[in-house]
């Protein structure tokens, strides 16, 4: 039987609430003019003008189709969280470094 350690709950709390405020992000990213360190450089270099899509993404832009930016934001917060939980999770076990390992 594997015990969680002291910090997990508070983690996971951590997490919830931060993806619950990725829409806040997103407009304060559009409210100050953020945008993108690498697009920016393919911009100024003209690297943008013949960009080609090299494949197909889940959720481009971080949105989800049919629903609005806000609750699709979220939906990818949460989709895109749980996958890296489960994605450190899976090497953590095979690693041998799960919490309390023995």
């Amino acid at each position: 039987m594997n015990a969680r350690p002291d910090w997990f709950p508070r983690a996971l709390a951590i997490l919830l609430v931060l993806t619950l405020l990725t829409p806040l992000f997103g407009w304060a990213a559009g409210a100050v003019g953020y945008a993108e360190p690498l697009e920016n450089a393919a911009e100024a270099t003209g690297a943008a003008d013949s960009a080609e899509a090299v494949g197909i993404a889940l959720m481009p832009d971080y949105a989800v189709a049919g629903l609005g930016t806000a609750p699709g934001t979220v939906v990818a917060a949460v989709v895109g969280t749980a996958l890296t939980l489960v994605v450190a999770g899976a090497i953590g076990r095979l690693l041998g470094t799960e919490p309390n390992a023995e």
